[in-house]
């Protein structure tokens, strides 16, 4: 690594010249090399990152309720999306990790590549303030935002079948747990889903509850969609 680490890593991936090295340096050591890491900068980095996204997604999609927004916010700021977006940046190679780490490949672990990249965004706002932020940050997410599927498509089955029945003055779906079969390490839950009105049903298995549960309305929400289909 370079000696003027890390103000040659931030000229490099972000054009960006700190006011305060010493904050980057500390939002790019992760606490295996130090006991002054990016922890801290971390809780402020997402939070900040979730005021964006949320700004963001606010203006995009106008017409979305509460819960669609939530829904798309979680699918930008969840630890897949940010550590790939602190992989393009080559933030791995910036890191100053302890000889454990480093011997793991901490360096490409997803955990530690999201953790740091928050950080690495707390850093920038107490050095450049909110307006540097946006500039720097959005256009690491903007092809990630025009990618993000429709609101409705993020919703579980058991919301869209929820939807589907009061959208149509239908009562609700009931869940009945029909079996557990396995040993308690390694069970299968088989559970029935019913529409009462209009008359159908279907079942679905998993290794818990909830996952069968899901399944079960997935396969009654397709079965209520062929059916109106074909009437």
């Amino acid at each position: 690594m370079q000696n003027d680490w890390p103000l040659a890593w931030l000229r490099e991936r972000l054009a960006y010249s700190p006011r305060e090295p010493g904050l980057f340096t500390v939002a790019l050591t992760h606490r295996s090399a130090s006991s002054d890491n990016y922890e801290r900068l971390e809780f402020l980095g997402d939070a900040i990152i979730n005021l964006l996204m949320s700004e963001r997604l606010y203006a995009e999609y106008p017409a979305a309720a509460e819960g669609d927004l939530s829904r798309l916010r979680a699918r930008m700021v969840s630890e897949e999306p940010l550590a790939a977006v602190a992989g393009s940046l080559g933030l791995g190679d910036a890191l100053r990790l302890g000889s454990g780490e480093l011997k793991t490949g901490g360096f490409r672990r997803q955990s530690i590549l999201a953790d740091a990249f928050e950080a690495l965004v707390g850093a920038l706002y107490l050095d450049g303030g909110l307006d540097e932020v946006r500039r720097i940050v959005l256009p690491l997410f903007a092809a990630r935002l025009r990618e993000l599927p429709h609101p409705d498509e993020l919703k579980d089955a058991k919301t869209r079948l929820q939807e589907h029945l009061q959208g149509r003055g239908l009562p609700l779906p009931r869940y009945r747990l029909e079996s557990v079969e396995g040993e308690p390490h390694e069970q299968v839950f088989h559970v029935l889903c019913e529409a009462p009105q209009p008359g159908a049903a279907s079942q679905g298995s998993g290794s818990s509850r909830r996952r069968a549960e899901q399944q079960a309305a997935e396969r009654l929400l397709a079965q209520l969609a062929a059916g109106e289909e074909a009437s």
